[in-house]
């Protein structure tokens, strides 16, 4: 695991560069850490105590360029640092190493399968999580653990984090209205944690069935006030005061 040194000499955060100016290869290195990233901000609303950053560069070392993960997860860090937000993730200010690192392999590798997972191991990332949507004849999801050193496959879908105390897996379904495989959260039963556009869906569903609960309640007391007219009218035909009965 890399050790840092904090010392007045060390570049701030406000001082290192936020962005290289090289774009993402495709939709799904954005989509994919975004859709986790939404998930949690609903599941943690009321957790300030975690970080989920997006194409945001890590720095790990002071003399050496910010390594630019699709997704990454820190816990025990501030979620927010002021109103302005993060510009980077300075490892020597944060103190705290991500839990889990996320990258969305596109048709030109990056070194997600060498550099990057070396890196990540001797940064002390504990889960490091590989997507590779165009894989046919391996799983497309590969999660890692470090265990003394090395990162470890770990296997089945999803794949339950005990540290983070949340699941992650693939499968299908509609985000933002594109109908694909996604990555998900689940809990530990292995129910997948419903996006915030789910939630709004099943929402609207819940208040659509009360709003014909009430309709159909409406419709039934029209009913058997009109049944009760009728038989007060039928009585008073009859020569009978109903209000006498």
């Amino acid at each position: 695991m890399l050790e840092y040194k904090p010392s007045d000499c060390l570049p701030t955060a406000e001082e290192l560069p936020d962005s290289d100016d090289t774009p993402v290869d495709n939709e799904l290195q954005d989509l994919i850490p975004s859709l986790l990233k939404a998930v949690l901000a609903l599941l943690w609303e009321n957790r300030w105590d975690w970080f989920f950053g997006v194409d945001m560069g890590i720095y790990y070392h002071p003399e050496e360029s910010a390594i630019v993960p699709d997704g990454f997860l820190s816990l025990e860090v501030q979620r927010f640092i002021d109103e302005d937000l993060r510009l980077s993730y300075v490892l020597w200010e944060e103190q705290v190493v991500p839990m889990l690192v996320l990258e969305v392999v596109s048709h030109k590798r990056r070194g997600e399968y060498s550099r990057k997972k070396k890196l990540y191991g001797e940064m002390g990332v504990l889960y490091y999580v590989v997507y590779n949507p165009r894989r046919r004849r391996k799983a497309p999801l590969e999660v890692y653990k470090l265990v003394d050193g090395e990162y470890q496959l770990q296997f089945g879908n999803p794949v339950w984090l005990s540290e983070i105390g949340l699941g992650i897996g693939a499968a299908r379904g509609i985000y933002q209205g594109i109908n694909r495989e996604w990555l998900y959260w689940y809990d530990e039963q292995g129910q997948r944690i419903l996006t915030p556009e789910e939630q709004i869906a099943n929402q609207r569903q819940l208040a659509q069935r009360e709003r014909q609960r009430v309709t159909e309640a409406e419709q039934l007391a029209q009913r058997e006030r009109q049944r009760a007219k009728l038989l007060e009218e039928r009585l008073r035909s009859l020569g009978v005061d109903p209000d006498s009965l």
